[in-house]
């Protein structure tokens, strides 16, 4: 079975995970809307992440901080100076493109080693690479691209009802990642909350990144949600946590779908880390589209704290009154894209089994197979035929009962065969059918016993539906 891109934003849509955003409209580039059952799947992602990270730790605090800040945060952060991509043009069909991008998949194509990460290169050496190697517009085919130049990815608004434009004051800037809004509450987070070193500042939410070239559905785009530590620690303990954090990450990757022997793990060299990182691992997932970065692990050093200080003019020290010491945290920082995690999940869940009838009758079932807790849907109820009154009110009743605890879903259309199929391609766990069991008509033992179908093995066994409650709980939390 051939895994492919085209595939699982084909069952994405048609099932109601993702759709292009504003689509009626033709859409636009590179934004996606998550439907009825992709809202469920992120929020179980965020809330599996809030309650390991948050709820579970005894060391960690979380925070929901505004989009828009005071634009001296992005000054001070280096982000409004260095927050940006090389970008050219082909004057022939005036496509933009990223040039550290055509130059890595143009490596990629030809089997080329370019004896590390394209990150640290110059933009001389960039362009030196595209016209020695004649590498040609994706789009056109042509080579004839303008010179580099540095765009900046940060999304430019203006504040105030009487703002202009050309005001230099009412110039407002979307976050681009969560992380500053947590250095900037770092002082009221300690002052407040009593916490002491080490500790946590966690935070889930929106950023933006106007994207020279969004691509691979929602891999990359230029709206995304994530979700983000700040890890605050004396400086000798930075490198310790820094390994101790990439375990906690595998471990939740295990839990929620993403089994840690499919996550490769780089280990990022000198010269190709951020300036100030003195250890970054990136955790990577082969994608349909290929390896790509799934999370950074960063340990940050003071550089963060120590720009705000400089940058406020407020003291942001941390005073240890054990040691008598005063001194700025060192950070490390597990940052991971929610929707990069999702799209992982569902192409980790993805498969297409061949199935044999008694006739020996070919057959392929598409399946999604989440790990329980992750699925959209914990349990279908059916009753087995909906003409049937005392089969429908009893799966009703089965409805109404499980749902406060779990999102469930009824459906009494088609065949029951073609249920479980619909099911399976949402990734359903489990399917409940009320049937003459059920009322005891074929056996007067199996009265008030349901049929229970397993999605990855489709084994079935009975359950009483006074158990049924429990039975679930124990499977899909």
């Amino acid at each position: 079975m051939e895994k492919t891109m085209e595939k699982i934003v084909a069952l994405a849509k048609a099932r109601g995970f993702v759709y292009p955003g504003s689509e009626i409209y033709g859409g636009l580039a590179n934004t996606w809307d998550y439907g009825n059952l992709g809202v469920e799947l992120k929020n179980n992602v965020k809330k599996a992440w809030w309650q390991k990270f948050v709820q579970e730790s005894p060391y960690n605090v979380g925070v929901d901080c505004a989009i828009l800040m005071n634009p001296q945060t992005w000054v001070a952060s280096g982000h409004l100076g260095g927050f940006s991509d090389p970008l050219m043009d082909c004057k022939e069909c005036h496509e933009r493109f990223r040039a550290d991008k055509l130059i890595e998949d143009w490596a990629d194509e030809n089997s080329y080693d370019l004896g590390g990460s394209v990150d640290g290169w110059t933009q001389e050496q960039m362009k030196n690479f595209i016209d020695e190697k004649n590498i040609c517009c994706p789009s056109c085919g042509k080579h004839n691209f303008t010179d580099i130049r540095q765009f900046n990815l940060m999304f430019k608004t203006t504040i105030g009802a009487t703002s202009d434009e050309n005001d230099p004051n009412a110039t407002g800037w979307l976050r681009p990642e969560t992380a500053q809004s947590i250095f900037c509450q770092y002082k009221n987070i300690l002052d407040s909350s009593r916490v002491k070193l080490p500790f946590g500042i966690a935070q889930i939410g929106k950023s933006f990144r106007n994207e020279i070239n969004p691509r691979n559905f929602t891999f990359r785009s230029r709206e995304f949600e994530q979700m983000e530590i700040e890890y605050f620690c004396r400086p000798e303990d930075g490198l310790r946590l820094v390994d101790e954090w990439l375990e906690h990450r595998l471990c939740f990757y295990d839990e929620v779908g993403v089994p840690r022997e499919h996550i490769h793990i780089l280990d990022v060299p000198d010269g190709e880390r951020a300036f100030y990182s003195k250890k970054t691992y990136d955790l990577e997932y082969e994608f349909p589209f290929g390896i790509q970065e799934l999370e950074g692990i960063a340990y940050r050093t003071d550089y963060d704290l120590s720009c705000h200080q400089k940058g406020s003019g407020r003291p942001l020290e941390y005073f240890d009154e054990e040691t008598r010491e005063k001194f700025i945290p060192h950070v490390v920082e597990p940052s991971a894209g929610c929707d990069r995690t999702i799209l992982a999940i569902i192409c980790e869940a993805y498969d297409e089994e061949e199935l044999v009838d008694d006739k020996g009758k070919k057959d392929v079932r598409t399946v999604l197979r989440f790990v329980p807790r992750m699925a959209p849907i914990k349990a279908a109820i059916f009753p087995l035929l909906k003409k049937n009154g005392e089969q429908v009110r009893i799966a009703r009743e089965i409805e109404k009962t499980l749902q406060p605890w779990m999102s469930v879903f009824y459906d009494e259309t088609g065949a029951v065969g073609r249920r479980y199929r619909r099911q399976d391609e949402v990734g359903t766990p489990f399917c409940i059918t009320v049937d003459f069991e059920t009322l005891g008509e074929n056996d007067a033992s199996l009265k008030g016993t349901v049929t229970i179908r397993h999605r990855d093995s489709m084994k079935q066994e009975r359950v009483a539906i006074e158990d049924l409650l429990h039975w679930l709980i124990a499977r899909v939390r």
